[in-house]
């Protein structure tokens, strides 16, 4: 048995099917303790059918999943109550209050009351605990289901699609409280979305997922090392530009209308200029252009996904 006390999520080939349709396939996941873990993909991934796994919710097709090192097969209620979880959009009674609701919830599982106000005051609802939720905005709804997730003092939070639907207002403050949870809290977070703009603002490490497969897993800083820039160069003449570049080693290519340079050439800008320049073209302009990681996200996934 796996006795890594670090990892706190880790999948030995789960894989999930509905009929002859492969909806997970063969997935290794790794999260290790404090860690805000991004699980990244477009919609229809394998993302929710992956965390519904994670959360005893349906079984795998085959494969297993170990939490905190324990088979969740062997040891179902040890593991999941030391985790949280928000999976879609939260359930709540609408004519009930903020703070009456989490009673409710804190009524089944048997848990200290004092969580309640604890819980209300890390997601900042202590000030609309008691007002009904119906009139809550989705913001603080999405709150209130943090706050349900945390109830129960949990060593890790999952959260599927979190932000999603939320105005610019309402997914600040929900990232806040994701980037709050290890800090200050010790929390480990895994945290999926189908916007890359939001895990690279949150996560440590990421796993993509696209059609079932999980076809990246790493930290952020390694996907973003995956964008090393290249050199745009515009002159008048970009055919004999080219010509004179790649007699001297460059490996320029036009697109465009303009001439590209790979890898290290943008460490070299003002050589190339100057080469250039010394030859009579004109240049109007030269800049580095980085790839953006959407840029490195489609690379990834195929150009054809819409995120």
């Amino acid at each position: 048995m796996n006795t890594n006390t670090n990892m706190m999520i880790e999948t030995k080939h789960l894989t999930r099917r509905y009929g002859t349709r492969v909806v997970v396939d063969d997935v290794n996941l790794q999260v290790k303790k404090g860690e805000i873990y991004g699980f990244l993909g477009p919609n229809g991934a394998g993302k929710t059918t992956t965390i519904r796994m994670l959360l005893g919710l349906i079984r795998p097709s085959a494969g297993e999943v170990l939490l905190f090192g324990r088979e969740l097969s062997r040891h179902r209620m040890e593991v999941l109550g030391k985790i949280g979880s928000l999976v879609e959009s939260p359930s709540y009674y609408g004519h009930l209050t903020g703070h009456e609701n989490l009673q409710t919830i804190q009524k089944l599982l048997g848990l200290k009351k004092n969580r309640i106000d604890e819980v209300l005051e890390t997601v900042r609802l202590t000030k609309d605990a008691h007002r009904p939720v119906k009139g809550y905005s989705l913001g603080m709804k999405q709150r209130l289901g943090i706050a349900a997730a945390l109830l129960r003092d949990p060593e890790m939070v999952i959260l599927d699609e979190p932000t999603n639907g939320l105005d610019p207002a309402g997914i600040h403050e929900v990232r806040q409280l994701i980037l709050d949870m290890p800090r200050q809290h010790g929390i480990t977070v895994l945290v999926s979305s189908h916007l890359l703009s939001e895990i690279d603002q949150v996560a440590t490490q990421v796993g993509i997922i696209n059609g079932g497969r999980l076809i990246f897993q790493d930290s952020i800083d390694v996907l973003r090392r995956e964008s090393r820039p290249r050199l745009r160069v515009v002159t008048e003449r970009p055919g004999a530009a080219q010509m004179l570049l790649r007699g001297q080693g460059h490996a320029a290519e036009i697109e465009a209308g303009a001439l590209w340079l790979e890898g290290g050439a943008a460490e070299n800008i003002g050589a190339i200029n100057r080469e250039l320049v010394l030859a009579g073209h004109t240049v109007t302009r030269i800049e580095e252009v980085k790839r953006s990681l959407e840029d490195i996200f489609l690379d990834l996934t195929g150009k054809d996904v819409s995120l």
